[in-house]
């Protein structure tokens, strides 16, 4: 079934979303405020509004991917008035747990179906449509939302009540970030020790050690032909979102009252490698500082 879908915010995730989605036949219109994103949204086959609001005029769904909570609640605000009740609004921004349940209140004000709906999978997840979306909203914002997002992606996870959806990416994404600093230190500490990369890949692949920041987007040239380290890091997932989500993690940690030392020192080493002018650089590029390599 074909919908008319609005997609706000046309950056490196949203275009290729947005992109899968005209691909599968529906009706997409964008809008985003870079001064680039018109020429890039035509150049991908995509209509494009001149407002937020023109964008979700006759839409059946609306999609945000947006950098902050503040942006995600900005832009409901001025469009969730325009929406004739039942549409179904997403948000697949990676933002904090409590500006995503704002939005939902404020979606449940103008009887709209929401869901907050943040994703895994990076920039080649999006271009290939093969992201895991984790959700949070009722149960029939998510069955409504369900084909959409398997239009974009491989996975749908329905993670429960509002926020749930960045509850679970929080979580996920600080066991990403303390995993691949793990991995980075011990690929220096075999550097050290003499073994070549692809001898401690090799074992740590298929013991103990494997993990998604070792098989997937292993921190070092040669072992995964695919991972951003033959591309002298070029991401993939910047350094900068890493350190984000990191500091939403603990944000979270705090306003929870749980404790997490492993979760507060990757935040730590990121905040710093960010400093040293890192924050472009694939998140993986973090073995560089523990290598001692100068910015």
């Amino acid at each position: 079934m074909s919908e008319k879908i609005a997609f706000i915010g046309l950056g490196n995730m949203g275009l290729p979303m947005a992109a899968n989605l005209r691909n599968a036949g529906h009706d997409v219109i964008g809008f985003d405020l870079a001064p680039n994103a018109k020429i890039l949204a035509e150049t991908a086959g995509l209509k494009f509004a001149v407002s937020a609001v023109r964008a979700v005029a006759g839409a059946s769904i609306v999609i945000t991917m947006l950098p902050m909570g503040k942006h995600v609640l900005s832009v409901w605000n001025e469009i969730v008035a325009e929406l004739p009740a039942g549409t179904l609004i997403i948000d697949c921004s990676t933002i904090d747990v409590e500006s995503a349940r704002k939005a939902h209140e404020l979606g449940a004000r103008h009887d709209l179906l929401t869901l907050d709906a943040p994703v895994s999978g990076g920039t080649m997840g999006a271009q290939g449509a093969t992201l895991t979306f984790m959700a949070g909203g009722a149960e029939a914002a998510f069955l409504r939302a369900q084909p959409i997002l398997l239009q974009m992606g491989k996975r749908a996870v329905h993670c429960g009540i509002a926020g749930a959806g960045q509850a679970a990416k929080i979580c996920n994404n600080m066991i990403l970030g303390i995993s691949m600093a793990g991995v980075a230190e011990a690929f220096v500490l075999g550097e050290k020790l003499g073994l070549s990369h692809q001898a401690l890949f090799d074992v740590a692949s298929t013991s103990s050690g494997q993990c998604w920041a070792l098989t997937t987007n292993c921190p070092v040239p040669g072992p995964v032909p695919n991972s951003p380290a033959n591309r002298d890091y070029k991401p993939g997932f910047a350094t900068a979102l890493m350190l984000k989500d990191l500091k939403l993690s603990q944000e979270a940690a705090l306003s929870a009252g749980a404790a997490s030392p492993m979760g507060a020192q990757a935040a730590a080493l990121y905040a710093l490698f960010e400093k040293q002018g890192h924050g472009g650089d694939d998140f993986s590029a973090i073995i560089n500082f523990f290598r001692g390599i100068p910015h």
